[in-house]
């Protein structure tokens, strides 16, 4: 089994893009097969100076490695379309050779006119076919001598696929089943432009030709290409590989998943938006690989390995999924929560020193344990300063409303008891402090408010006895004195 995932540097990797890539390489490895990317760059009006670079970074992000493609290399190379230009006129010879294509030297304007003359309620988007090339500036119009000399004089031409009508295009579909269209509905679609680059539908039959591709699994869009691609699989007298179109992506206000709609929804749509973000790339690939599919039981959570040993096409649905951006965060809180705190303490201690000063690795690693439970991304960490430095500011609403007379004597005299204490660990903590409670005949939260705000300057957060142990006792004394001597009692 050979697969390939084939796209355009017209724009950095889309999130659609990396679920295709994703069934590629599932369907590759559950059957021992190859993977294969290849660059299709032939659109030079669309060109993006750093859209592959951003491919490639996405793909190795996510962990797909390919087994032939650019820089890797590999026997049916070479793996950019850019770079297979002679192939592609060598087939296109032979396509008109053959009769199945010719060459029209139709300026814009002389189509143009076309699509005027024959545009009518019935026919509103006139194709340039077998009921109209007749009428056009093509080598089935002039003669062998005229379109020689025209070529060699230099006047723009493209080749066209001839499409004859009357046929019915029949093909199966791994997701869509048996699919048939007729030829009548299928323009004469141009192979070979005027710049001498091919298009999209000449270029990716013969790669996928050249390549031994076994499967071609490609999103919904291509479906109405395909039958373009069948004719000319039979024009060349070449087996084409079984096909399979995957559903489309929605939005959750309707529609596809579109950059537009997405940034609305505040939904990221490119790969390196989700790597900025923080997003942990199995959580990612966990996510879309059910999004569309489904192993047959009420599995979610699934590594890599164990998605390429359930995946099959047969089970990926032939609907439009919904992007659901709530779920794919509980799949990453599941999957940052699965890691090592120093692992991510690793990753994420540059950004904290940057940030709040030198903090030992192993600190942070305490810190990340403690607040992991309330972290989406391993960056969150960040976000609770109190962990780092003592807090500058306090909650005012919970102040103005819970801050009592006596709470700075409250914590004072605490402060006295946590003093004399030569244990500091959590039981220890947890039992002077409710030994306090007993003695002085407070409520819970006599203490526990002005406490929990003296050492973080908000009135709620992680376990307050294991928060005290990380800060250590000279900070957590040194924090809860300037509560007490600056926090303001209510009126």
């Amino acid at each position: 089994m050979r697969v390939r995932f084939a796209p355009s540097p017209t724009g950095y990797l889309h999130i659609g893009g990396l679920r295709t890539a994703l069934y590629n390489y599932l369907l590759a490895k559950k059957h021992n097969g190859s993977f294969i990317l290849r660059i299709e760059d032939t659109d030079q009006s669309r060109f993006v100076e750093d859209a592959e670079a951003d491919i490639l970074a996405s793909l190795a992000w996510a962990g797909l490695q390919y087994d032939e493609g650019p820089v890797k290399g590999g026997p049916n190379g070479p793996y950019k379309q850019s770079e297979r230009s002679d192939r592609y006129r060598e087939i296109a010879d032979v396509l008109v050779q053959s009769g199945n294509a010719y060459i029209a030297f139709d300026s814009t304007e002389e189509i143009d006119a076309l699509k005027a003359k024959h545009t009518s309620p019935t026919n509103p988007n006139p194709r340039y076919d077998y009921s109209t090339r007749l009428e056009m500036n093509n080598s089935l119009t002039i003669g062998a001598q005229e379109v020689s000399e025209r070529i060699q004089r230099g006047d723009e031409f493209v080749i066209r696929l001839k499409v004859e009508p009357g046929q019915s295009v029949v093909f199966n579909d791994s997701v869509r089943g048996g699919v048939t269209f007729e030829s009548d509905a299928v323009d004469d679609q141009v192979l070979m432009k005027s710049d001498g680059l091919p298009t999209y539908h000449l270029a990716n039959i013969v790669d996928d030709h050249d390549m031994e591709i076994t499967h071609v699994i490609r999103g919904e869009e291509w479906l109405s290409s395909t039958p373009k691609h069948i004719l000319l699989y039979k024009a060349m007298g070449w087996e084409a590989p079984q096909m399979a179109h995957l559903p489309l992506i929605m939005s959750p206000s309707g529609g596809k998943l579109s950059k537009r709609n997405a940034d609305t929804l505040g939904i990221p749509v490119s790969v390196s938006q989700y790597v900025e973000a923080g997003y942990e790339p199995e959580a990612l690939l966990n996510y879309l690989a059910l999004l569309g599919w489904n192993p047959g039981d009420d599995r979610e959570i699934m590594t890599l390995p164990e998605l390429c040993e359930a995946f099959a096409l047969e089970k990926v649905g032939s609907a439009g999924v919904q992007f659901d951006l709530q779920k794919l965060l509980w799949f990453n809180e599941h999957y940052l929560r699965a890691k090592a705190p120093l692992e991510i303490a690793s990753a994420e201690l540059e950004a904290v020193c940057s940030r709040f000063g030198p903090v030992t690795q192993e600190f942070l690693a305490e810190s990340i344990a403690l607040m992991l439970d309330r972290m989406s991304f391993s960056k969150d960490i960040i976000d609770f300063s109190y962990l780092f430095t003592a807090p500058s500011e306090f909650d005012e609403a919970s102040l103005a409303k819970r801050w009592k007379s006596d709470s700075g004597a409250v914590l004072l005299s605490f402060c006295n008891d946590l003093a004399a204490l030569s244990d500091w660990k959590a039981p220890s903590l947890e039992a002077s402090l409710k030994a306090k409670l007993e003695k002085e005949g407070w409520g819970m939260g006599a203490l526990m408010f002005p406490l929990r705000m003296a050492l973080s300057g908000l009135p709620s957060g992680p376990d307050l006895y294991r928060l005290m142990e990380l800060l250590g006792k000279e900070e957590v004394l040194s924090r809860l004195n300037h509560a007490a001597a600056t926090l303001k009692t209510d009126q």
